[in-house]
């Protein structure tokens, strides 16, 4: 189905930026916040962020939650656990979209379809990589220009 083939690459695609902003991203910055009562910090951003798939998972594709990593809100995970996590929820997710769109049962997209779960997921990721991107900027550990350039390119990421 070439309309779920154009969903999947779309996710995998959100997906690569996640790992290639991750990648970019200094040790101190990860442990950067704007935040003066304990908000999460850079590290804890991306830890939300495959804590989310994780909660779809459980609540619209039940079988593809068991086993996956779930990070507790004052965790601060290294780099090396959080690409792990993104990625194994990363293919989780994808799996997920792939069932849904087949209409296997137990694999629920939102009540206004496939694009319109994929749209919430990306733009959910979106949004929080502006608050990463800001935190950096604000805490003296900005991005360069290529990587901020590069995570909008998404013809080649």
């Amino acid at each position: 189905m070439p309309e779920t083939d154009d969903t999947l690459e779309a996710w995998r695609t959100n997906q690569r930026i996640n790992l290639k902003l991750l990648a970019e991203i200094d040790d101190a910055g990860l442990s950067a916040t704007l935040s003066t009562r304990g908000g999460r910090s850079v590290a804890r951003q991306f830890a939300h962020l495959h804590t989310v798939r994780v909660m779809q998972l459980e609540a619209r594709a039940k079988a593809l939650a068991p086993g996956a990593r779930r990070f507790a809100t004052e965790d601060e995970p290294s780099r090396e656990e959080l690409a792990i996590a993104l990625a194994d929820s990363a293919l989780r997710v994808e799996e997920w979209l792939r069932r849904a769109a087949a209409g296997e049962k137990g694999f629920r997209p939102f009540k206004k379809g496939l694009a319109t779960t994929l749209a919430y997921l990306v733009a959910h990721e979106s949004h929080h990589r502006g608050n990463i991107l800001l935190t950096l900027k604000q805490c003296g550990h900005g991005v360069d220009t290529k990587t901020r350039f590069a995570i909008w390119d998404w013809d080649r990421i």
